[in-house]
């Protein structure tokens, strides 16, 4: 992954939650670029370069809580996958939410992949090992878009 500029946006108002991801990129020696945000209001702002945020460029993936505060995950999906620029974003769902609900209405956004914290194992080397091999294996479009419309 070190290799490729992909830019990682992290949307997690957990401050705990958010170093672990930071040192499990660390611990793999992933040093792409990483951005972080603590709820979905944030992270529209930093995709749409919007009130004074520095928008990151493609290729990007999108990691995803679903707790958070003044927009939630949810919230975000249906926000983002309405916008004809944003709507075909990488985003995996990592989140301490377990329901079944949150499962469908998360995959029913289009979302790359749902990961349940408890189960991302110890410091998150499982989430780590995932991204790692999703973004040596998949192939995306040229250019600087992945819209189509």
């Amino acid at each position: 992954m070190a290799t490729k500029p992909l830019h990682i946006l992290l949307v997690e108002d957990d401050e705990v939650d958010a170093e672990a991801v930071v040192r499990a990129f660390r611990d793999k020696h992933i040093n792409n670029p990483l951005t972080i945000v603590t709820n979905g209001i944030e992270a529209l702002q930093v995709l749409r370069g919007e009130n004074n945020k520095v928008p990151i460029s493609l290729p990007y993936l999108i990691l995803l809580d679903l707790n958070l505060p003044k927009m939630n995950g949810i919230e975000f999906l249906d926000h983002i996958r309405q916008d004809d620029k944003l709507k075909h974003s990488i985003i995996f769902v990592l989140t301490t939410s377990d329901r079944e609900s949150d499962k469908w209405a998360a995959y029913k956004h289009n979302v790359a992949g749902y990961m349940v914290k408890s189960k991302a194992g110890k410091n998150f080397v499982n989430v780590t090992k995932l991204l790692e091999t999703y973004w040596r294996t998949v192939e995306f479009p040229s250019g600087g878009t992945y819209a189509t419309s």
